[in-house]
């Protein structure tokens, strides 16, 4: 049976669309990237340029891709050429994106699964070793094992479906993940001292603000609201027509911001009061990884906060996945008119394939570099500096300047809803949102070449 025929699926509720779509955006970007990147950025001063970005530049983007799947009920790769023939090839790198980031992302899922494990075990002080991550992902066969452990639970739940399986378990570990987060923080506002980290990573000072601190929370935009992923088009097809998408946005942009806030004040704070600032900067990506299983070795009770940690963080890491997964799924059913399981059949095979020399990369084939980086770092690098604010900046000439800003604000005001930022929409859509992804996209491509540092 021609898979055109079937009735689209569709999320029941808004609230359902928002906590899927909320647990899209709430991911490891925010509770592994965000973190150090505040950390190695400013701490305050980044925390604010980040949350002026997030209402301007990310409600931009965010309410122009949930616009274009519910205007075209649509996955990307039909999606972007309905809204304007010229730009179809845009469809397909909005879906190359989570092609290219879910067998990593899956790797890095592997990761935390091991820890929890580690934690749940009592082993949390083997974990705060030197040596202990590094060691763990040089083996050959542990790293593979929880890599496929977790694409495997991000496959069960697709195969439940839009409904029964991304909507539901997006209810479940939403507040969940909310209530881990504000526990975890209570332990941290008890550690002694304290009060030092907290204000370094709340208050601002205008003296650490930086070039880089600018175009790195931009950066983070992308992964805290997985924009140009095909993910929120994706989402915005499933959404019913009677759904106030404006009311909608701000809602995801509360949740997003909100864990990202919690997720930084988890982790910032306690590392600046046992490393200081020196040492909350200089631990970068092994934050989570390295330097705090030695900070939880350290606090009271730390056993116990790094098994809600890193339960946590599996919890996040896994609504990330479904969505990243399913924004792959559904570009391969609208494209190839195939049945659903098939289309999750390709893109486990299509996970495995890439995912194992992301794995491998820092074991066995750990000689070999592409571009002087391992594989996971290149397929990182590829997706995230290059193919996503490419993404982005076409999105925004096709509608600011090809198909004009009406197109959206139609679709958004459709039940009679009103936008109070419309001015502003118009504005980023047209002008800034264009110079500052064309910023994004040159700091990135300079920093690769060793021009500029990120």
């Amino acid at each position: 049976m021609n898979n055109q025929n079937k009735k689209r699926s569709s999320f029941t509720s808004g609230i359902g669309f928002v906590l899927a779509a909320s647990g899209s955006a709430v991911g490891l970007g925010n509770l592994w990237r965000f973190p150090y990147l505040v950390a190695q950025y400013g701490g305050g001063i980044f925390i604010l340029i980040y949350i002026i970005l997030a209402l301007t530049f990310g409600f931009t983007l965010m309410t122009t891709e949930i616009s274009i799947g519910r205007k075209t009920l649509k996955s990307p790769g039909a999606a972007y050429k309905e809204i304007h023939p010229k730009f179809g090839f845009l469809g397909y790198f909005a879906t190359l994106v989570p092609i290219i980031i879910l067998p990593y992302y899956c790797v890095i899922g592997g990761w935390v699964i091991k820890y929890m494990i580690t934690f749940i075990s009592g082993m949390g002080p083997e974990a705060a070793a030197d040596d202990y991550f590094s060691n763990f992902i040089a083996t050959p066969v542990s790293p593979l094992l929880f890599f496929v452990i977790f694409l495997a639970a991000t496959t069960v739940i697709i195969l439940l479906g839009v409904n029964k399986g991304i909507e539901k378990i997006s209810s479940i570990l939403m507040p969940l993940l909310v209530v881990l987060s504000v526990v975890i923080c209570i332990f941290v506002i008890r550690i002694p001292g304290s009060g030092s980290g907290i204000r370094f990573y709340l208050l601002p000072d205008p003296s650490k603000f930086s070039f880089m601190t600018l175009c790195s929370a931009m950066g983070q935009i992308f992964f805290s609201m997985s924009l140009a992923m095909g993910i929120m088009v994706t989402y915005g097809s499933y959404t019913k027509r009677e759904t106030n998408l404006i009311r909608s946005v701000n809602q995801i942009e509360f949740f997003d911001t909100a864990i990202a806030l919690l997720a930084g004040f988890m982790v910032v704070p306690a590392i600046y009061v046992f490393s200081g600032e020196a040492g909350a900067k200089a631990n970068g990506p092994g934050l989570l990884f390295v330097a705090l299983p030695k900070v939880f070795e350290q606090m009271p009770m730390g056993n116990l906060i790094g098994i809600l940690f890193f339960i946590l963080v599996l919890f996040a890491a896994l609504t990330s996945s479904i969505s990243i997964m399913e924004a792959v799924v559904s570009s391969f059913v609208d494209r190839f008119h195939i049945f659903r399981r098939q289309g999750i059949l390709i893109t486990v095979l299509i996970s495995v394939g890439l995912g194992l020399p992301s794995s491998l990369g820092n074991g066995l084939w750990s000689n070999v570099r592409l571009l002087g980086m391992d594989f996971l770092t290149f397929f990182d690098y590829v997706s995230n500096s290059l193919i996503m604010p490419f993404v982005a900046l076409c999105t925004c000439l096709l509608i600011g300047w090809f198909v004009k800003p009406k197109c959206v604000l139609d679709e958004v005001t459709r039940n009679g809803e009103t936008i109070r930022r419309k001015k502003l929409y118009q504005v980023m859509i047209k002008i800034v949102a264009p110079v500052l992804l064309a910023i994004i996209l040159i700091s990135y491509s300079l920093a690769q070449f060793g021009v500029i540092n990120m």
